[in-house]
């Protein structure tokens, strides 16, 4: 089999398998990108595998250089696709697009285990960047400030005890 009928073989497969999977995106008839992980995850990451005329006899060229990546430090991209080399060196000259993404969805956590998790939370058009790991102790609440006559018509309606009688809220019925 020639070349280019192994590559439509496997075009022909990616698209029945992967149709309707919304983390699969096919850019043209030889590059495809996966996204590894849920949208929402810190951890997930996208990889970009293009074939060259000669693929599978070939290596496919694989990418991480998406801007879904740009929060991935640029040693753990190095060290996926040293992974994901291992693995096409392991299957070559046979279809292996499949393979790889599967690959990378199994091994996942292992990939992703000496990177740090960054949110992004955005308040009043500012955007602050932090780890989830501060403990909500810390964080200041912000109290509420009462005028002077505020806090004098609260101190008439309380006891001692700084609680309100019983019936405060009641409603005279009959006068």
């Amino acid at each position: 089999m020639a070349a280019n009928e192994d590559q439509e073989m496997e075009l022909e497969a990616l698209r029945s398998i992967y149709e309707g999977d919304v983390c699969f995106r096919e850019l043209s008839p030889v590059s495809f990108q996966y996204r590894i992980g849920e949208s929402g995850d810190p951890k997930a990451f996208l990889i970009e595998v293009s074939w060259p005329e000669t693929y599978p006899q070939t290596a496919p060229v694989i990418s991480m250089d998406a801007f879904f990546n740009n929060t991935i430090s640029s040693a753990i991209k190095q060290s996926i696709l040293d992974k994901l080399m291992v693995e096409v060196e392991a299957n070559l000259g046979t279809a292996m697009t499949y393979t790889l993404f599967e690959y990378a969805k199994d091994n996942k956590e292992v990939f992703m285990e000496n990177q740090p998790v960054n949110t992004v939370t955005s308040v009043r058009n500012s955007i602050a960047i932090g780890t989830p790991d501060v403990p909500a102790s810390k964080k200041k609440d912000k109290k509420e400030h009462l005028s002077k006559t505020q806090k004098r018509k609260l101190a008439d309606k309380t006891d001692n005890k700084g609680e309100l009688p019983r019936g405060w809220n009641w409603v005279d019925v009959i006068k």
